[in-house]
């Protein structure tokens, strides 16, 4: 058992104390008045039906984890190819991912209505109404996370498991949350596409009646979709974000501290709980910066976005400022500050990965406007420009991802060590994510403000309630926008290190292996005629394994991964869109069957039937979702025993290029036609009702399932499959193995040139299977004679010279 270090405690203290405040916040928000008769009953709709799917989905998801559970139990107890904790680990992370999910969700339906309430006596109380209900989701993700990787860190290591194989048996709980958060991210996502297709495509396309229009029968599943897509899909997406980029730095520490040498090795805890304690800072300076947002009565849209985002501001510049002292605390005065700028680097990244999101998906900058003047000449070139901007707008924030990645690298000392250079990438991700009970507040504070719009117009309010609630609407749309960009660039951070932590859990597998045979286990690492060497597994380093898989791209089982993973992201996308497709399909179809055999629903007569519409987004919600995430789940498995290690990380690293660049794409396009069509509603080009309206609405429904399924699911999918990778990294590992018996040191016995790529083993009762490396002189091959000519360097005898002369 190792002792652990006073400042770990900011962990578990930053995650009862970001708990705490949730339930604080919870209580003021559900303290507020509710309004009247008809807003509440309106409200009660939407939470009534937000739970009837929530219901099903969480009926779904527990099959699931109880098969895959009895699978896991199977690999760890009879194949042993997985430590025996993992199941469990798998199931915690899922459980805690789904509760954050189903908190967030209950805060959210209570806080529609009382938002458009507090509307009505001010713009500053809707706004802090809606900013407090989100907050409670951001913390309850935050404090969830933090809990769970604090108990779990603590129970293992009081009973005397080794650092090693904490961080191991950690990042395997990583697959629970990522299950349940492509279950939440999809199924959320096709639910309330469908519903919002359905709903423009009848009520106001071709019925004339206004959006969020009691009238309309798809209305009620619409905002129930908001509320399961945006709230709960979004806590579970960025829930596994933060926890795996926590894990998987912790997992690059311990590899870092292996590899510095046994001078560092009292450092070994440390650099397994600096991500941690940053983490627990983190949410303790998320919840001052809450409370920093206030805003003025007449405020316009920049100033209530800047109303928002002086609170991830102030978060960030103090988490910076924590971040020193933490890492000049717990690591070693030769490494601390080039991780210090590493977390610099990432907070900075996460700021402007939603700054470029913003400028290229509000209404108040020209990109988003473009669309709109677009719509004076129809539907065609308003989608035509929404595409050509969410193209477009790829190449600021790759290339702040990039920029972000290898300075991290450089300044963690990457070039001298890889894995202090993977470890300064991690605690990039760590430091983008450490805002996260911020950045997640505004995100969610988008669906709350939209639902409170949508509450105030079928309730009838007065015309300023709703100019207030549009004017929330308005800035949830850019920071639900934002706050994807910013889930899409931490997923891509996230992913790169679990990119490197899978190599880790590559080891871990080889190590159980050998326990299963009672061997030692060596990579052979060097082969040359006259030497031979092997290093022991457990000190074997990144760019050990990276040699023996031979990562190249002149490695073809590589190289074909690397092709299969570009593919994925595409094709699951297909799959989404084509599902909201379908499911819209029988929405339109129910809303034009109510239209014309309910009387009196036109009229307001008659209220329609808003059950059947939830009931059939909800079904095609569970049915849709199943083939996508098989495909997700199944295609490291496969690829890995087909084509290996190699193949995998083929497979990972194209999923992340590709998957990372498409996600911007589809998300800031979608976003784009969204504002487009808002910013018309403001009285540009003619306004509501007119050709250029028409039009955006056309691009906007096409936009919805860029935005909200495909695009959202996408980081999901990139980091679900190298969680994957990392469970069953002891299968692929065990079936994709030659093995033979390391010659012992000093035999003379001559290894075989076609046998150099091998794992080698020893018996454990060997003296020599516990050395770090282990070196054999073996006798040099005969030099074959060679007889040499002598040929004179003059013209004439070098033009009679034949082939072999010249070659002498």
């Amino acid at each position: 058992m190792e002792v652990i270090p006073i400042l770990w405690y900011l962990a578990p203290l930053g995650a009862i104390m970001a708990l705490a405040f949730a339930a604080v916040f919870f209580y003021q928000v559900k303290a507020q008045d509710p309004g009247t008769p008809r807003m509440v009953e309106i409200a009660g709709f939407v939470r009534e039906g937000a739970f009837a799917y929530l219901k099903q989905q969480y009926k779904g998801v527990t099959i699931f984890f109880s098969v895959a559970f009895l699978i896991f139990q199977f690999m760890a107890l009879v194949m042993k190819v997985l430590h025996p904790l993992v199941p469990w680990a798998f199931l915690t992370g899922g459980f805690f991912s789904g509760l954050a999910g189903f908190v967030g969700m209950n805060t959210a339906t209570l806080a529609s209505n009382r938002t458009a309430q507090a509307c009505s006596e001010s713009l500053n109380k809707g706004l802090k109404v809606a900013f407090r209900a989100g907050s409670v989701t951001g913390l309850t993700v935050v404090g969830l996370a933090l809990i769970d990787i604090s108990a779990w860190f603590y129970i293992l290591n009081r009973v005397g498991i080794p650092l090693q194989q904490i961080t191991v048996i950690m990042l395997s709980f990583g697959m629970g949350a990522s299950t349940q958060a492509l279950f939440a991210r999809l199924g959320g996502g096709i639910f309330t596409k469908a519903a919002d297709v359905g709903a423009d495509l009848v009520g106001k396309v071709e019925a004339g009646i206004p959006e969020d229009d009691a009238r309309n029968p798809a209305t009620i599943a619409d905002n129930v979709g908001d509320n399961v897509g945006d709230v709960a899909g979004m806590g579970a997406d960025l829930y596994e974000s933060y926890a795996g980029s926590i894990l998987a730095t912790a997992a690059l520490g311990m590899s870092a501290v292996s590899m510095l040498g046994p001078k560092f090795a009292s450092y070994s805890i440390n650099f397994v709980i600096a991500p941690m304690v940053l983490a627990g800072i983190g949410a303790l300076l998320s919840i001052i910066g809450i409370y920093m947002v206030r805003t003025h009565e007449n405020a316009d849209t920049k100033e209530l976005m800047f109303a928002l985002n002086k609170s991830v501001y102030f978060t960030s510049a103090t988490i910076g400022i924590a971040a020193f002292f933490i890492t000049k605390l717990l690591l070693p005065p030769q490494y601390y500050f080039g991780v210090f700028i590493s977390i610099l680097i990432g907070l900075a990244t996460g700021v402007l990965i939603g700054w470029f999101t913003e400028l290229d998906t509000s209404h108040s900058y020209k990109p988003t406007r473009a669309i709109a003047e677009q719509g004076k000449f129809g539907p065609a070139t308003v989608i035509l420009e929404g595409i050509a901007v969410g193209m477009r707008s790829t190449a600021a924030p790759v290339i702040t991802v990039v920029v972000g990645i290898i300075l991290a690298f450089i300044f963690s000392h990457g070039f001298t060590s890889l894995e202090m250079g993977l470890y300064g990438i991690g605690f990039g991700a760590v430091g983008m994510l450490a805002t996260l009970g911020v950045t997640l507040a505004m995100d969610a504070f988008g669906p709350i403000a939209d639902n409170a719009g949508g509450n105030a117009q079928m309730s009838h309010m007065p015309e300023y309630v709703r100019e207030l609630t549009d004017s929330l609407d308005s800035v949830g749309n850019t920071t639900a926008a934002t706050g994807k960009g910013f889930a899409i660039g931490s997923a891509a951070l996230t992913a790169m290190a679990l990119l490197a932590a899978y190599l880790e859990e590559v080891r871990a597998g080889l190590i159980l292996l050998g326990d299963k045979l009672n061997q030692a286990v060596f990579l052979k690492v060097n082969y040359s005629p006259g030497y031979y060497e092997a290093i022991n597994i457990k000190n074997a380093s990144i760019q050990d394994f990276i040699n023996y898989y031979q990562i190249s791209a002149l490695n073809p089982q590589y190289l074909m991964g690397v092709f299969i993973g570009a593919m994925v992201p595409f094709f699951f996308s297909s799959l989404t869109i084509k599902a909201v497709g379908r499911a819209a399909g029988k929405m339109v179809d129910e809303v034009r069957r109510q239209f014309t055999t309910i009387p009196g629903i036109l009229d307001g007569s008659t209220n329609p039937d808003y059950n059947s519409c939830v009931r059939i987004s909800t079904v095609a919600a569970q049915r849709e979702m199943v083939l996508p995430a098989i495909i997700g789940i199944s295609v490291p498995v496969i690829v890995g025993m087909l084509l290996g290690v190699a193949g995998v990380l083929g497979v990972l690293s194209g999923s992340l290029a590709a998957g990372f660049v498409l996600a911007v794409m589809l998300n800031n396009a979608g976003g784009a036609w969204d504002n487009a069509k808002k910013y018309i509603e403001t009285g540009e080009y003619g306004g509501k009702h007119s050709i250029a309206h028409k039009a955006t609405i056309v691009g906007d429904t096409v936009g919805d399932p860029f935005k909200d399924t495909a695009g959202p699911c996408i980081n999901i999918l990139i980091k679900l499959m190298s969680m994957v990778s990392i469970v069953f990294a002891g299968l692929i590992v065990s079936f994709s193995l030659r093995i033979e018996t390391l010659p012992i040191p000093g035999s003379r016995m001559k290894p075989k040139v076609e046998n150099h790529n091998m794992i080698m083993t020893l018996p454990k009762d060997h003296p020599q299977a516990q050395q770090r490396v282990i070196r054999s002189e073996v006798k040099a091959p005969e030099e074959e004679e060679v007889e040499y000519k002598e040929v004179k360097a003059d013209e004439a005898v070098m033009k009679d010279a034949t082939e072999d002369d010249v070659n002498t």
